[in-house]
């Protein structure tokens, strides 16, 4: 299956899921990723703002920002499909931006360096066991792992756990996937159901 397909079938499955659920799973596979050392000795993590029907990340905004790290958000530059991360304080310093996605505000904002975040949330729609993933077909992440040095995990409803996806030579997998029933370990081309 190519991955076009791929991310039609997975989004209109999660797009099946009752607000409630949907909720509730992501608040937990965040509780996964909390109790986890790389999430707790990290100072600061990237993060996207995420959009219905990804996995809800404001709850781990929130819950960054009490835990006292710093968090970064990407601005996407659609002109080169360049992706910039800047520090965010609150929602007041976000602004909506093309297909309704929410972006830090560069004059409310400042970036952050590729070797300031410790933490990665990378967002996708499909994964492998081995990290691999299909994303929403930008590629702003593609080019922005390849000069990223820090740990790379991504948070997904066990739907978007595939087996396998189509690779292509400049993809870049995740060190682990955490969904609401449990981590993935994808290092070493793996899979580990870890449960926490």
């Amino acid at each position: 299956m190519d991955k076009k397909a791929i991310r039609k079938n997975i989004l209109n499955a999660l797009k099946s899921m009752s607000p409630e659920e949907h909720a509730d799973r992501s608040r937990e596979a965040i509780r996964r990723l909390r109790a986890d050392s790389r999430y707790i000795e990290a100072g600061t993590i990237g993060v996207t703002i995420s959009r219905f029907p990804e996995l809800d990340t404001r709850p781990l905004v929130e819950a960054a920002w009490s835990d006292g790290k710093r968090v970064a958000s990407p601005k996407c530059a659609p002109s080169d499909r360049s992706m910039q991360f800047r520090w965010i304080q609150s929602y007041e310093e976000l602004e909506t931006v093309y297909m309704d996605l929410l972006e830090p505000a560069e004059d409310r904002t400042l970036p952050a360096g590729k070797d300031e975040i410790d933490l990665l949330i990378v967002p996708g729609v499909a994964y492998s066991d081995s990290g691999y993933r299909v994303g929403f077909g930008g590629g702003y992440y593609d080019r922005y792992l390849m000069q990223f040095g820090g740990d790379r995990v991504s948070l997904a409803f066990e739907e978007q756990l595939c087996g396998e996806v189509p690779v292509e030579p400049h993809d870049i997998p995740v060190n682990s996937i955490f969904t609401e029933r449990r981590m993935v370990d994808c290092r070493g081309g793996s899979a580990n159901g870890n449960r926490l």
